[in-house]
């Protein structure tokens, strides 16, 4: 049945968390009671667009786009656009510096540099639906590996094509499976590393949801290169929208003969796996991920040997995370040609980022390789809320490191975010304002890393566990002189002594915010300030009298129950009560409340 209006509602996590499927609902009771039901459809799509705008719909082929949608919203929604042909202009993207409603999508400012390859069916289909992936060239490549090109062809294709590993160092993929094409020894495995567990970031997820068929093409023609015939997804169980996807698509696609004995006919046979993981960091490391399957701790084994000379079970494994997959099917559809022509001389293609923090446009980005920071937080981002400046953006989450604001205009690539003391990691890109303290924000990275080590390593276990202790002393006015040097020394000695990639990056938030930070860590050790008013030892609130007009509002907001006074009369603080929560600032009219240094004389 043709339908003259398609409407793509996001159905991904996070427009599910605010209701989405209400909407849903809603949406179809309007339909049937204006007897629509053979001219409009509803299609769940995943993550379209600025899904921290959810729920979010697009009307197509109006190509109109509303957000923020509420249940009271549809009758109004359906009688005005669907009916007389009038977008309702108050549920659009309104333009953060003009404030004039943005109707089409392309017209977003969030999505004018973004360039889909991994995220090519986002917005565009219901990941349910096989046959929706399929009329979109989904399997197309797949068929032409098996019906035209031999194993070494196709390996040849993705070195051609300047592939790299979207999930951590960045290795050439294409060099990683002709390497473990050349280990002899059978069975081989091939695993797709979803455990994505940095903050701040949703870039695994959000490909899952939006359409895991491309991850089951990429993994599927993986195998044939290498000689695989056995795949397993490692995917965190905290995860279960996505989880419910990738397994309904596995069965979808064996239904279809895409999956499971002599595909297509072609004589190759692969069959995939959804393992559950229980959610550990460490998991994302990719030999303490092999553990974790074989059912044993999961902590990093010696290398060499490498994964793909002994891997599952001993075995030549192919380890390669969601992007990646996602990535190989375009490839070989489109050319190695046509992929190496976008980005940069040694980073080639798209990267998919998490924009998450102090950013006015927080979600799922696709770029050219070589954007400019500049581009990613204010053309793309579309700045900082409330006119506050950019500080700094935490770029590989907690294996990354901070870029200040000084290299704005740094081009994002494997190289350059290195010699800037940052990775590129999986894409998690967190942005923080001015009112950011670097020392407690470099401490939160640590107290996330030090929970998560698996401690097997004495310079992992011990060496982030007496970061942490020195960082946690500075934050709290209690810095002493030597202690930076020996953060640097300890941070150094961390990455040269651990065994895994986990435990030599763990010091990289630290490192780096002291290299472009530096005179904030001696600020909170010599003058005991902390310069974004942050750090709670270091500062202290109180009520200017002059200024308060004794409305209560403060009194009545405070959680601690710190602040006296009676009505029309100035109030005051007790700051031995006071938690340093800043409820009482935000909420007074008259900007009475104070912060001030704590120990200024």
């Amino acid at each position: 049945m043709a339908y003259r209006t398609n409407l793509m509602l996001c159905t991904c996590t996070m427009c599910v968390s605010v209701g989405a499927l209400k909407i849903k609902r809603k949406i179809e009771e309007e339909i049937k009671r204006h007897n629509l039901e053979d001219e409009i459809q509803i299609i769940p799509v995943g993550s379209s667009w600025l899904c921290t705008r959810g729920p979010t719909l697009i009307v197509q082929p109006d190509d109109v786009v509303y957000q923020f949608l509420k249940e009271d919203d549809i009758p109004h929604l359906v009688e005005e656009h669907l009916l007389k042909g009038r977008p309702v202009k108050s549920l659009m993207y309104i333009h953060p510096e003009t404030l004039h409603p943005i109707e089409k999508l392309h017209q977003i400012p969030f999505y004018r540099q973004q360039r889909l390859i991994t995220l090519r069916n986002r917005g565009m289909i219901d990941p349910d639906k096989i046959e929706e992936c399929i009329a979109r060239d989904g399997y197309k490549a797949l068929a032409k590996v098996l019906k035209s090109m031999t194993p070494e062809e196709v390996i040849q294709e993705i070195k051609d094509s300047g592939l790299r590993g979207r999930g951590g160092a960045g290795f050439p993929t294409g060099r990683k499976w002709e390497v473990c094409r050349a280990v002899k020894g059978s069975p081989k495995y091939v695993v797709c590393n979803a455990d994505e567990g940095d903050p701040g970031a949703f870039m695994d997820r959000s490909i899952i949801e939006a359409d895991p068929h491309a991850v089951l093409e990429g993994m599927a023609i993986g195998a044939y290169a290498i000689g695989a015939s056995e795949g397993y997804i490692y995917i965190r169980i905290e995860y279960p929208l996505a989880i419910k996807r990738l397994e309904r698509a596995i069965l979808e696609a064996r239904d279809y003969g895409l999956l499971g004995e002599n595909i297509l006919g072609a004589g190759f046979s692969f069959e995939a796996h959804v393992f559950k993981g229980a959610g550990a960091f460490v998991c994302g490391e990719e030999t303490s991920l092999l553990a974790s399957i074989e059912s044993k701790p999961p902590e990093p084994r010696t290398r060499p040997p490498y994964p793909a000379q002994s891997g599952l079970w001993e075995k030549p494994t192919n380890i390669n995370n969601v992007e990646t997959w996602a990535n190989v099917a375009a490839i070989i559809n489109q050319g190695a040609k046509w992929f190496s022509e976008i980005g940069t001389e040694t980073s080639k293609g798209t990267k998919v980022f998490s924009l998450a923090g102090n950013i006015n446009n927080a979600g799922l980005v696709e770029v050219p390789m070589g954007i400019t920071l500049r581009e990613m937080v204010y053309d793309i981002g579309g700045g900082i809320p409330n006119g506050k400046k950019f500080k700094a953006v935490q770029i590989g989450g907690p294996s990354g490191g901070v870029v200040p604001d000084s290299l704005l205009d740094l081009p994002i690539d494997y190289e350059r975010l290195q010699e800037a003391g940052a990775i590129m990691g999986s894409g998690g890109m967190v942005v923080v304002d001015e009112d950011t303290c670097m020392v407690d924000f470099a401490k939160y990275f640590l107290i996330f890393t030090n929970d998560e080590s698996c401690g097997k390593c004495t310079s992992c276990r011990e060496g982030s566990a007496a970061m942490l202790e020195i960082l946690t002393r500075i934050t709290e006015g209690k810095g002493e002189e030597g202690d930076i040097e020996f953060l640097e020394e300890l941070g150094e000695a961390v990455k040269e002594a651990s065994q895994c990639g986990l435990g030599q990056t763990l010091s990289n938030p630290v490192l780096s915010a002291l290299m472009h930070f530096r005179d904030e860590f001696e600020a909170h050790i010599k003058y005991k300030k902390c310069p974004a008013f942050v750090c709670k030892d270091l500062i202290t609130y109180s009520i200017d009298p002059d200024k308060c007009t004794g409305c209560g509002l403060c009194l009545k907001q405070c959680p601690a129950d710190a602040i006296t006074g009676k009505l029309k009369k100035p109030h005051q603080i007790d700051d031995s009560n006071c938690i340093k929560c800043g409820v009482c600032r935000d909420s007074c009219k008259a900007k009475a409340v104070i912060l001030k240094d704590r120990f200024d004389k």
